[in-house]
């Protein structure tokens, strides 16, 4: 059931790696860290459950490693262990917050990390603790989004937040395009189509699937998380037909 302050009841946001570097461009920057799990805080004193998954990109990429003659498999067991860094990193600064979190992997890390259970992390979400879900889906070959897409469908999340460095979709990146359009709205099949660097081809069909929308947004801009929370229109919305 939806609360007074949000229209959502559970959801699931995605973080890309890079998103924990700050402006260096790789490892973890503490203020980047501090001010994401504020922000993480809010959004639960808003009474909507929260769970998060975080990609590995500052630390390790598989496929970079694979490159440098590294078995993919392993490398993206690397990019795996990658995500329990970040994980385990995110727990701290949330209770230093107080705010109550649990790390899941989906890899057998037992003396860091609680094993994934479908069952116990509703159970954990519904006693108000945040959920942070770690190693992906724990197969090579799949990225953090998808593992984003499965675990909140598992979880009966309502939506899936992808945060990135820009303020939406476009449909080339604007960073590196003039003239990129920006999108409010996207059907599944529309970025499929278009192949819009969003999320990989196997994310966004199994959001479709499953009809799980998805809102992109700047994690740049302060408080965007509580913001996308709350319904305010801002990023990109995707799901399966008009809004």
């Amino acid at each position: 059931m939806a609360t007074k302050a949000t229209p959502y009841r559970r959801v699931l946001l995605k973080l890309g790696g890079e998103a924990l570097a700050g402006e260096r461009g790789y490892g973890i920057d503490d203020t980047v860290l501090a001010r994401i799990a504020g922000e993480v805080q809010q959004v639960q004193a808003l009474g909507c459950e929260t769970a998060l998954v975080l990609g590995g990109g500052n630390i390790l990429r598989g496929m970079e490693a694979s490159t440098r003659g590294i078995a993919r498999a392993t490398g993206d067991y690397m990019g795996m262990l990658a995500t329990v860094i970040n994980s385990l990193a995110m727990q701290a600064a949330l209770e230093k917050l107080d705010v109550p979190t649990r790390v899941m992997s989906a890899l057998t890390i037992s003396q860091v990390a609680e094993p994934y259970i479908r069952r116990r992390a509703t159970r954990h979400l519904e006693k108000g603790r945040v959920v942070i879900f770690a190693a992906g889906t724990g197969n090579p070959y799949f990225t953090t989004d998808t593992a984003a897409c499965l675990r909140a469908m598992e979880i009966g999340a309502e939506a899936i937040f992808k945060a990135t460095k820009v303020d939406g979709i476009y449909s080339a990146d604007p960073l590196k395009t003039t003239g990129a359009k920006r999108y409010t709205h996207l059907t599944y099949i529309e970025i499929l189509q278009q192949k819009l660097k969003v999320m990989d081809a196997t994310a966004i069909s199994l959001c479709m699937d499953n009809n799980l929308p998805i809102i992109v947004f700047s994690m740049l801009e302060p408080n965007n998380i509580q913001r996308v929370v709350r319904g305010e229109p801002i990023g990109t919305v995707v799901n399966g037909g008009p809004i």
